[in-house]
């Protein structure tokens, strides 16, 4: 079992990743060995119906600019990301750079990725990723995808994935993820399953053991480690595991909450999505 068939997106202006994210996106791409596709989607922004606000300032001239903006940003990242692929002779798939209005993009992203075993998101720059990415895009295209996604931090060390954290509390989401990583687990060199006691009710079964025995069955020799949560967030004990082991990447279930159809992420699921101490890799 592994990974064929890879989709990368790539979010354009005005929330747009770096060159040096770009190349990374790609290296990570080359080093699961699939056929990689990438896609980058325009924002166009919606113009207001304020007949006066046009007459004084002219804002569909301002908004049709950063539209035009968006969609230039689009096809250069598009074009950065086939580049270092071939720089890395990777095997390069289909590409994509689409234009659609703000409200529509996170649908047509997930609409891709569910034709792909993985998804790679690359985050921003600055400080758009907990005001878009946390809410909108990654929520939309983890939970609507239908399959794993992996998030990547604007800056990030390695692509080996040497060292793998695995969060498991026991859940049904925490074990579709372990099971969507089962192929990066495989290549790891130390995994860690790591279970925190205090932070909300644990059933005493299936226990960690238990999974790291299923784990070896699979050829993938695991250590088992149980923290204590103490007054932290298990966001914050989550982070503090990822730093103390030096882990390469982080695989966790992505928790959410129906509200008028809408996904309200949970508490550690927002929390490593707005500050990811490493590259995740996340199910749900």
């Amino acid at each position: 079992m592994s990974f064929r068939d890879v989709l990368v997106i790539l979010r354009p202006y005005p929330a747009q990743v770096s060159e040096a994210t770009v190349d990374y996106a790609a290296t990570v791409a080359t080093a699961l060995g699939a056929r990689t596709s990438v896609i980058a989607c325009a924002v166009l922004p919606k113009v207001p119906q304020r007949i006066l606000g046009n007459a004084l300032i002219n804002v569909s001239g301002m908004i049709h600019e950063e539209g035009q903006k968006s969609e230039h940003n689009a096809k250069a990242l598009v074009s950065l990301f086939v580049e270092a692929i071939k720089k890395k002779s990777g095997t390069l798939g289909d590409q994509f750079c689409l234009s659609r209005p703000s409200s529509e993009v996170p649908v047509v992203l997930a609409q891709h990725a569910r034709l792909h075993d993985l998804t790679i998101l690359s985050l921003p720059e600055g400080d758009y990723v907990s005001q878009f990415d946390a809410q909108w895009y990654a929520e939309t295209v983890m939970f609507d995808s239908g399959a794993p996604t992996m998030i990547l931090p604007e800056r990030a060390a390695s692509a080996a994935f040497d060292t793998v954290v695995v969060a498991w509390d026991k859940s049904k989401v925490a074990a579709r993820s372990i099971a969507d990583a089962i192929p990066l687990l495989k290549s790891a060199k130390d995994v860690r399953l790591l279970t925190v006691q205090g932070e909300k009710h644990i059933v005493d079964e299936p226990s960690s053991s238990l999974m790291a025995k299923h784990l070896e069955r699979h050829g993938i020799r695991v250590a088992v480690d149980e923290v204590q949560a103490g007054n932290r967030a298990i966001g914050d004990v989550l982070k503090a595991h990822v730093q103390s082991t030096g882990a390469d990447l982080l695989i966790m279930g992505a928790y959410g909450h129906s509200r008028f159809r809408e996904f309200v992420l949970g508490g550690a699921t927002k929390t490593m999505l707005t500050h990811p101490p490493c590259p995740l890799f996340m199910s749900h």
